[in-house]
């Protein structure tokens, strides 16, 4: 755990955003978890879209209470447009000080959760060589048309492949190939046909819902509020207060 000398920046996590009742209530226990691992932090939550508290409304409401310094988490798994922009543009226009961390994605603890989430689902490690080879993950995605958003899901497909011992494809909902339907297609033709769909979600939407209706098999649920997820939001904020103060706003390393 970091030690200050004053109190410490507020911790702002940004959610995205969903028409998805469950997922505002998700994100808020997730907070709560994130708070009972560390007592004393002030925890915020604020959206990019769609849902209230805004970002904007976050940082200008913590300004009016007199706080002097935020950093913003962002509660998305890989680069992109609300990363490199929406995030940064809005952190720009608060009057507090305010750094903005990396995305929560590539990273083990990811892997954690996800293989938790595959677990409960009932995914079990093939028992031998004939298992193995007819068995594959697809992990299923948000999808992005910034590459650099594909070069972290492609990381983080590999590190779950090397924690299953089995294929791992990523696929997206939107935006990008391939789909969910086209990765399954692509393994069953590799004679894959026990195939898992990972659920590379923060929390349930209409896209982890349509993801998870295409699985032959199991599919997991989103990552939400699984204790890695909090345990990584730490990470990445204590991460964010190590990089140099002359650069407050741009995004920390990604690992």
């Amino acid at each position: 755990m970091t030690a200050y000398t004053t109190n410490p920046p507020a911790l702002v996590v940004v959610a995205h955003g969903s028409r998805d009742p469950r997922a505002l209530g998700t994100v808020r226990q997730l907070l709560d978890g994130v708070r009972a691992l560390r007592p004393g932090l002030p925890v915020h939550l604020g959206h990019i879209e769609l849902n209230a508290p805004l970002l904007p409304d976050t940082l200008a409401g913590l300004d009016a209470r007199g706080t002097g310094a935020a950093v913003l988490v962002p509660l998305l798994l890989s680069r992109g447009y609300h990363v490199k922009r929406d995030i940064p543009e809005m952190a720009a226009g608060a009057r507090l000080h305010t750094r903005v961390a990396a995305p929560l994605g590539p990273h083990p603890l990811l892997v954690d959760a996800l293989h938790a989430r595959l677990t409960e689902a009932g995914w079990r490690t093939p028992a031998d060589g004939t298992a193995r080879r007819a068995t594959g993950v697809v992990l299923a995605a948000a999808g992005s048309r910034d590459p650099e958003s594909r070069v972290d899901t492609h990381r983080t497909a590999r590190l779950l492949a090397e924690r299953l011992g089995v294929p791992v494809v990523p696929a997206y909902a939107s935006a990008a190939a391939p789909t969910v339907p086209g990765a399954l297609r692509a393994l069953a033709a590799r004679g894959r046909t026990r195939v898992a769909v990972a659920s590379y979600f923060t929390a349930p939407g209409r896209f982890a819902t349509e993801c998870a209706a295409a699985a032959p098999w199991i599919a997991s649920a989103p990552l939400g509020t699984h204790e890695a997820m909090a345990r990584l939001l730490l990470h990445r904020y204590d991460r964010a207060l190590r990089t140099p103060s002359a650069a407050p706003r741009e995004l920390a390393p990604a690992s």
